[in-house]
């Protein structure tokens, strides 16, 4: 890599191309030929401009009949030298290419320079998509190419027409096409060529590289203007409707998609450009059905077909653009268009249906993940589709199934059944359904539902969730579906389901639940002892839980919450008197995990908040006394978490579980949390001084931010404060890189001016603070920090910027460092780049990967290219 970038590499790579030498040895060669003329064009004098082009035409000559991969690279070196001499000291470099490569002569064949040529003139324009050309050069560069299309134009046309071209140069000129139209060439100059395209797509040699140029063609942002030759297109398109159906029904899949991907770019990139072509309506009409029949194309995504995919941003797009025309344009347009899109309702719920058990089994765990994905993406669609039919289409889904349920011949699958409700459940779990006429007629079918199946089980339940606010609003039919959701609860199976459904009805309907209060407290309890969910899901049951202890008394929430944690205090019990171990460690952060997902949603506070609409006289519950439940338990368990910690202060994972228990009660409770203050900050200094870690240090951010400004409470937090201050200055004292994971303290810079103690500590010690910054950048530290330390300079300049300007200059000053490969005019600058971002954290984040690759002298090479 540093050979590359050295001055010996003019001299070398000549040599290195050599026809004694190996393709591998010749490719090195080509590729630093390539390095140094994209990347250090400034080196070469202007008068050895010629003298290289000629050298590079002598070369890719040679290596027409040579090895393909040094020729691509030795073509990428003369597109790169043809670009930085464009249009000024090389005018005319393509028509020159182009005349070069056609004249006799040598000893290599036409049809050799023919595709050294080819893939000459298909290198150029990628070439310019990743160069390094300033942006004003690039400008004047893709003009310069942009009036070289009628150079290569010709060229192109007469070899797809030649009869005796081989399909090889057909495929390169295709691919020549693919690239060229990426600089906007204009669509009505590049006509004939897409006319060729479509004729190609007969062979089946060419047809994957034709289908790549007509997409790109029609794809290119400025074709839209060019409404004739679109008009053009839409014929040729449809007239591959035969050609799509045989390849579906011999299974043809390649085939199939190519043509499917070439009606769906034409129809997503120009939907609005056509639908205002009245006259051309009906041509319009017919290509948005043979996109239908593409979404609609027989067999399961993804194991039969992988089309079906392709099509659903079309959809989205032509709504957009209906929906976007004024009033009465669009009243005419949705006349045509929404029978369109009921039939596009019927054609995704059957693409969305399960295959047989059997079938299903089959399929690997990859193509049941994409099955997911790909209903997931018909669910956003349908989400959408209901922004232009309305309520119609919860009335036509209703109609479907109450037929389908109350049809008495056994012929009915579950895969229909389940496939409505989807469609159901992707409207209500986005769409406000309240005033739908349709869902207690929905919520009366769903106890009518034959069960037998785990995918059809889970949509009924996710069905439910998603009808949770409406359950709010009319809780009268809670009686009909809780029964279910607590049925649920206890298959393994329906896990995810039935938990967030549970945890969304408590959330949405908790005034409502007091009734069913005690039968959902007992069916948790029993799973959660019988360990039925994994983590995950125990955790979403006990923030359920949360949400509906917050609507009962008082005194019931005591009683609850006691006979709900009572078997795990416990066994916390039991496993703090064990030695740590790995299960018993396991065990510890799961408990803690339970409490402090509980605590986050339980929350009496709320229940004077409520407006009157949510929680009405009926449901109100009389106002709260005495000290917040929460804290009652906090205060019982607080000396068997202080034993815990005395057994797990070194243990990361512990602490953090044991610190989120309480940062989740405080994020809760707030001002309610006052009488744990004292002996919390206590515990969090102790904790702290024995073994520093960075949850103690979130948890007392936390502290600071809510009770310092609170009289009473300003000895314990002060206190506190002022220890973790001092602790951590200790370990930077101790050993600069002692704290490469403690850069999270850099939030304490934040309060230098609004915390008399910070800004006094950062006075004295803050200097300190940015030699250990400093020195990492410089080589002290891996790399793949320099995002962090690179924070606690913004944090620095953003909030202390004086102290900055003088600490960076005096600690700048000293000879090699931060490293001695680094001169005083690059310390300057770097200094100056960081003094002026003080809004910009991602430049500055930039400037520090700089800096660290010249202190590390990687600057310039392949291997910073990739940093």
């Amino acid at each position: 890599m540093q050979a590359q970038v050295s001055p010996q590499a003019w001299q070398f790579c000549w040599v290195l191309l050599r026809p004694e030498k190996v393709p591998e040895i010749q490719y090195f060669g080509a590729s630093a030929l390539h390095t140094k003329i994209s990347r250090y064009w400034g080196d070469i004098p202007a008068e050895q401009y010629d003298t290289l082009k000629t050298q590079l035409f002598s070369q890719i000559a040679r290596f027409a009949s040579g090895s393909k991969i040094v020729l691509t690279r030795l073509c990428v070196a003369l597109a790169s030298l043809a670009l930085n001499m464009m249009p000024e000291a090389w005018p005319g470099a393509v028509s020159e290419m182009v005349r070069m490569f056609q004249e006799e002569g040598g000893e290599v064949d036409g049809r050799a320079r023919c595709l050294a040529l080819l893939e000459l003139l298909t290198v150029l324009p990628e070439e310019f998509q990743t160069s390094r050309l300033p942006q004003y050069r690039k400008g004047q560069v893709r003009g310069a190419l942009g009036r070289e299309w009628t150079a290569v134009y010709p060229l192109l046309q007469q070899l797809l027409r030649q009869p005796d071209s081989p399909p090889l140069v057909k495929a390169r000129v295709l691919k020549c096409l693919s690239s060229w139209v990426l600089l906007d060439v204009p669509l009505n100059e590049s006509e004939g060529l897409v006319e060729a395209c479509f004729t190609a797509l007969s062979d089946p040699e060419l047809f994957d590289t034709a289908v790549e140029a007509i997409v790109n063609t029609i794809s290119q942002p400025d074709s839209q203007r060019y409404v004739n030759t679109l008009l053009k297109l839409v014929p040729q398109v449809l007239q591959l409707q035969e050609q799509l159906r045989d390849a579906v029904q011999n299974g043809d899949m390649e085939t199939s998609h190519g043509i499917c991907r070439i009606a769906v770019s034409l129809g997503e990139n120009h939907s609005r450009a056509l639908l205002e072509q009245v006259e051309h309506w009906q041509s319009f009409l017919a290509l948005v059905n043979m996109i239908m029949f593409c979404t609609g194309i027989p067999g399961h995504y993804p194991v039969n077909e992988t089309t079906s995919s392709l099509t659903l941003t079309f959809w989205y797009t032509l709504q957009d653009d209906i929906m976007s025309f004024e009033a009465e344009k669009q009243a005419v347009y949705l006349q045509v268009y929404r029978p369109v899109y009921f039939q596009l309702v019927d054609v995704l719920l059957h693409k969305a249906q399960f295959p047989t058990d059997e079938e299903y089994a089959s399929w690997s765990s990859d193509e049941k993940e994409q099955f997911r994905i790909y209903r997931v993406d018909i669910s956003d669609t349908l989400m959408y589709v209901y922004e232009m039919l309305g309520a119609e289409l919860l009335s036509n889904l209703y109609d479907k199934l109450g037929r389908l349920l109350t049809n008495t011949e056994p012929t009915t699958t579950w895969q229909h059944t389940e496939a409505l409700l989807y469609g159901f459940q992707s409207i209500a779990e986005t769409i406000d359904v309240n005033y739908s006429d349709v869902i207690p007629g929905l919520i009366g079918l769903i106890p009518r539902i034959n069960i037998n199946n785990v995918q059809l089980a889970d949509t009924v339940m996710f069905t439910i969730g998603a009808l949770a606010e409406w359950l709010a609003d009319h809780p009268v039919m809670l009686s009909s579906v809780l029964p279910l959701v607590l049925q649920a609860l206890g298959n393994p199976d329906l896990s995810v389901s039935s938990v967030s459904t549970l945890k969304k009805i408590c959330r949405e309907c908790k005034y409502d639940l007091p009734p069913y209060a005690n039968n959902i407290v007992a069916v948790s309890q029993e799973v959660l002892i019988k360990q039925i969910h994994k983590t995950s899901q125990c955790m979403w049951l006990m923030q359920a839980l949360g949400f509906l202890l917050s609507a009962l008394p008082v005194e019931e929430i005591l009683r609850n919450l006691h006979s709900l944690i009572t078997p795990y205090i416990q066994q916390l019990e039991k496993l703090a008197g064990e030695t740590p171990n790995p299960s018993n460690k396991l065990a510890i952060i799961h408990i803690l995990g339970l409490l402090s997902n509980l605590f986050t949603t339980l929350d009496i506070t709320k229940q004077e908040e409520e407006s009157g609409e949510n929680a009405p006289p009926i449901k109100s519950v009389p106002p709260q006394t005495g000290p917040n439940p929460v804290v009652v338990v906090l205060q019982q368990v607080f000396a068997l978490i202080q034993t815990v910690l005395s057994k797990w202060l070194n243990d990361s994972q512990v602490v953090e579980a044991v610190c989120a228990i309480f940062e989740k009660s405080v994020k809760t409770l707030l001002h309610d949390f006052a009488p744990m203050v004292s002996q919390l900050s206590e515990m969090l200094g102790q904790m702290y001084s024995t073994i520093p870690q960075a949850s103690a240090l979130d948890l007392t951010r936390q502290m600071v931010h809510i009770f310092a400004s609170e009289t009473n409470h300003f000895p314990p937090i002060k206190a506190l404060f002022e220890l973790v201050t001092s602790v951590t200055l200790t370990i930077f004292q101790q050993g600069r890189h002692a704290g490469n994971n403690q850069l999270q303290r850099t939030e304490l810079i934040a309060h230098c001016a609004d915390v008399p103690p910070v800004g006094q500590v950062l006075q004295e010690d803050g200097k300190l603070l940015l030699l250990a910054v400093l020195e990492a950048i410089g080589g002290q530290s891996s790399r793949s920090l320099m995002d962090q330390f690179a924070e606690v300079l913004f944090c620095l300049n953003k909030h202390c910027f004086a102290l900055l300007t003088v600490w960076l200059k005096e600690a700048l000053r000293s000879p090699g460092f931060p490293s001695s490969r680094v001169s005083d005019e690059q310390k300057d600058t770097f200094s100056q780049q960081v003094l002026r971002e003080r809004v910009n954290k991602r430049r500055v984040k930039d400037i520090v990967k700089e800096f660290t690759l010249v202190c590390r002298g990687l600057h310039g090479t392949e291997y910073a290219a990739d940093y």
